[in-house]
């Protein structure tokens, strides 16, 4: 028998392959099936089932083509929501023979009403492995408040008190012995305290998690609920693409992957009102881009940044890349449902350089040379794009807060007439956030190359005293 985690960690995201005597199993694939399809082909595998454990906020899984191309059902747990494509609706207590194995399905509504696990029972007839989704993480459960934005009639109170039921009345009285398998881990918005290991028994989840302590009711529901903050926009519109169906990856990335001149690639932006994505690293985006476009860098949690930051799924894109990663980003656009990219700049950046086309730039300083501005004037001012539970946790002093992920509230902050320097963490959040407000007119805006770190290592500049994050809750 094989279990294979398959984790993607710009997502914080585990698809898991199982595989018994020649079948195998897929569990919340991700919208590029082709590896799944060859890794059971390598092995001479049929892919039997295709596992969900939920409608994802957070990501367009990849079981509409999945099965499409392999013939595999689509299974869910119990719903009555009408879905867009053929699947099984399974029931509670029902099993799937695999090989010489078998999953049973265990209907664990709370994170989502449909929410379940799947409970491997290997060849030797013991219960082995629980693919928890949403339902269980590493040191977390998962947050009662997304499906009240498609259910109307729910509350995340109502979602918690499910939760808790099926955490006491179908999780915890499982044995020890079985290995606990999450949809995610740390840096997912699916939770809010997740630990960054990706597996662990479900003994020692039950010692060290705090949602499966010894509580009442109203007291799960308050712990559970406490410190959330608003989920990214587009986190609706996924759940409703993966109900209702959605284009074929083979036609994204067909329609993505076009290779435009500048001349084309600028008609393109003039006539369609497409947003130019440029993906370079931060610092060389900041010595030299095409005026409008704005940094995302695809490395990092590039695909999670543009679903917090472009709301409309349908809205056209334009790739700017290095050469050879154009279809990496089309790729994982698309993995949070962003299928209408149009094309990108054929050749990258230099290309549009060469062609002697307009070219606009950022300024971006080490700490070194803000801890000298700073030395000179007092009243600098300092914004912190970073969230507002790292801020509160340490910050420059005089330094103001203005996340990135509230990009709109944190610009009403911004002067025009002003001179701000802003840091993050590390430097990338940072050039986000001031190419899109130069984008928007706002001209005096100062990277700080290095971000928090680099503050805090240049030991000049001064900084509050830490305060652990978790003592913020």
């Amino acid at each position: 028998m094989i279990i294979e985690q398959i984790y993607t960690g710009c997502l914080a995201q585990g698809a898991y392959y199982i595989e018994s005597d020649g079948e195998a199993a897929i569990i919340d694939p991700l919208r590029e099936v082709q590896p799944y399809i060859e890794k059971a082909g390598r092995r001479g595998a049929k892919i039997k089932y295709v596992f969900e454990t939920h409608f994802h906020a957070d990501f367009v899984s990849g079981h509409q083509d999945l099965s499409s191309k392999t013939g595999a059902p689509i299974v869910f747990g119990p719903t009555s929501m009408k879905m867009g494509f053929d699947a099984i609706i399974a029931e509670d207590g029902q099993e799937f023979p695999l090989g010489k194995a078998k999953f049973k399905v265990i209907h664990t509504p709370g994170h989502t009403m449909e929410s379940t696990c799947f409970l491997l029972i290997n060849e030797e007839g013991k219960e082995e492995a629980l693919f928890t989704g949403d339902t269980l993480f590493i040191g977390d459960v998962g947050r009662p408040d997304l499906a009240q934005k498609v259910i109307k009639d729910l509350t995340q109170d109502k979602l918690a008190g499910h939760l808790y039921d099926s955490l006491r009345n179908k999780i915890m009285p499982l044995a020890d012995d079985i290995i606990v398998y999450p949809a995610h881990g740390a840096g997912s918005a699916c939770g809010k305290n997740m630990s960054k290991e990706t597996t662990d028994t479900l003994g020692n989840q039950k010692k060290t998690n705090y949602a499966l302590q010894e509580m009442t009711k109203e007291e799960f529901i308050k712990e559970v609920t406490t410190g959330l903050t608003p989920p990214p926009s587009y986190f609706p519109q996924n759940v409703m693409m993966n109900i209702q169906g959605y284009d074929s990856i083979d036609e994204v990335l067909n329609r993505g992957i076009n290779p435009l001149s500048p001349a084309a690639f600028e008609a393109a932006a003039n006539e369609t009102g497409a947003v130019v994505i440029d993906t370079r690293d931060a610092q060389t985006f900041a010595k030299g881009f095409i005026p409008n476009s704005i940094n995302i860098g695809i490395d990092g949690s590039f695909a999670v940044w543009v679903g917090a930051l472009v709301p409309d799924l349908k809205q056209e894109l334009l790739i700017v890349a290095d050469e050879g990663r154009e279809e990496e980003v089309v790729t994982r656009l698309a993995r949070v449902g962003y299928d209408h990219a149009i094309g990108y700049l054929k050749g990258g950046f230099e290309a549009w350089e060469n062609e002697g086309n307009e070219v606009d730039s950022i300024t971006s300083i080490s700490a070194g040379e803000l801890a000298s501005l700073m030395d000179k004037d007092q009243d600098l001012e300092v914004l912190d794009v970073r969230k507002n539970s790292e801020f509160l946790s340490e910050h420059v002093l005089g330094a103001e807060n203005a996340p990135l992920d509230y990009i709109n509230e944190s610009m009403s902050k911004v002067n025009k007439d002003k001179t701000y320097y802003v840091h993050c963490a590390g430097g990338y959040r940072s050039m986000i956030f001031v190419s899109i407000l130069k984008a928007r007119g706002f001209e005096n805006l100062i990277d700080v190359k290095g971000g928090f770190a680099a503050i805090k290592d240049s030991g000049e500049i001064k900084v509050s005293e830490y305060v652990c994050p978790t003592t913020l809750l």
